[in-house]
């Protein structure tokens, strides 16, 4: 829903604004960096984000400013999702932040994104985020380019984010949304939880896809090396001449070149998944997390044990590629022949280490929600 109909809606109330970003430790010794963050973001709040917002007349809170007694993660949850507008200071990828960003996302909402020069978290590189630097100056121009994106906000109407497009669907090919009639007016009958359910299992089908290929690709790669281990030993206890046991690791080489670089290809593709999933199924977990365990319904549940099933099957797939990882790279010694195909297998294998620690934490999250369902 854009700002636009919800001054039609509310004409007489102000807009509300929820500002997400780092805090920082008001406690914190002086001049620790704890401090000194705290001191930052909040001339950032004072001195940028507050005043922009009261340019258009927009109340704004964050969320050291609830004074409601209560749960405050689940106060700042529903603040994040039932606002009108939200500003999020991206800087340094602070994973709170992220976290609710990602919430926020799954609404389509309309959501300003800020951050500081050179530390803009790289997942969402490719939105467009107003920047500033630590400098009076900088923090001035940052205010005023979100003054003039509210501005326009306000009149024409917020872009819907990437993020929000993609998971709930929403872009059809004549430039459309399902969401919206053919006169323009938002659709009375939006996707609900179980609708966005079904556009990430579609991604968690196509992971799956990926750790297969992987899992296929890594068995090929054992299978070769074992081969070749047992060609070279051969040829030593022969005392074959130096020559031969090049010869045999240069076809071990070539032989291992194709599904070498396969793997790495597939690492990437998987990460680029992963990725684009991450702020979709973190929001998913935070709507299940804010829905009593009686309301969620089955598709919930079979939600919460498919993202578990995904993170062990992927664990599995990263134990394998790291054990024969470490192994090969003992083998560069033997011939720079092998240093191309290695490379490329260690840099797959730091590719899924990094993809795969996001399984985890959306596991561990999933098996707290499906506890406290049981326990209800």
């Amino acid at each position: 829903m854009s700002i636009p109909s919800l001054l039609r809606q509310k004409p007489d109330q102000p807009l509300k604004c929820f500002a997400v970003g780092p805090i920082g430790d008001p406690h914190a010794a002086y001049g620790t960096p704890e401090h000194e963050a705290y001191e930052h973001h909040l001339a950032v709040f004072e001195q940028v984000i507050a005043p922009a917002c009261a340019k258009h007349g927009i109340t704004v809170l964050r969320a050291d400013g609830i004074a409601h007694a209560g749960d405050i993660n689940e106060q700042i949850c529903r603040h994040v999702v039932e606002s009108d507008l939200v500003i999020a200071d991206v800087t340094g990828g602070n994973p709170n932040v992220m976290y609710e960003l990602g919430l926020r996302h799954i609404t389509g909402k309309p959501t300003i994104h800020i951050g500081e020069a050179a530390q803009l978290p790289f997942d969402i590189a490719s939105i467009r985020t107003i920047r500033y630097q630590r400098t009076r100056s900088h923090l001035a121009a940052a205010r005023r380019e979100i003054e003039s994106a509210l501005e326009a906000g306000l009149r024409d109407g917020f872009e819907l984010l990437t993020p929000a497009r993609v998971l709930r669907g929403l872009q059809t090919g004549d430039g459309t949304t399902p969401t919206e009639d053919e006169g323009g007016e938002a659709d009375e009958d939006p996707p609900g939880l179980l609708d966005d359910f079904v556009v990430i299992e579609d991604g968690v089908g196509e992971v799956t896809s990926d750790l297969e290929e992987i899992t296929k690709t890594v068995e090929t790669i054992v299978t070769l090396t074992e081969q070749a281990s047992v060609e070279v030993l051969d040829l030593a206890h022969a005392n074959a001449p130096a020559s031969a046991r090049l010869a045999a690791v240069g076809r071990y080489a070539r032989a291992l070149g194709g599904p070498a670089t396969e793997l790495n290809t597939v690492a990437e593709r998987f990460a680029g998944r992963m990725a684009t999933m991450d702020s979709g199924v973190r929001a998913a977990l935070g709507l299940i997390e804010m829905t009593l365990p009686e309301e969620r319904g089955e598709g919930a549940e079979e939600f919460l044990e498919q993202l578990t099933s995904l993170a062990e099957m992927a664990q599995e797939g990263l134990v394998q590629a790291a054990s024969f990882g470490e192994s090969l790279e003992g083998l560069v010694r033997m011939s720079r022949q092998l240093r191309k195909p290695v490379k490329e297998i260690t840099a797959a294998v730091k590719q899924l280490t990094s993809s795969i620690g996001r399984t985890g934490e959306w596991a561990e999250k999933a098996r707290v929600l499906s506890r406290s369902a049981a326990a209800a």
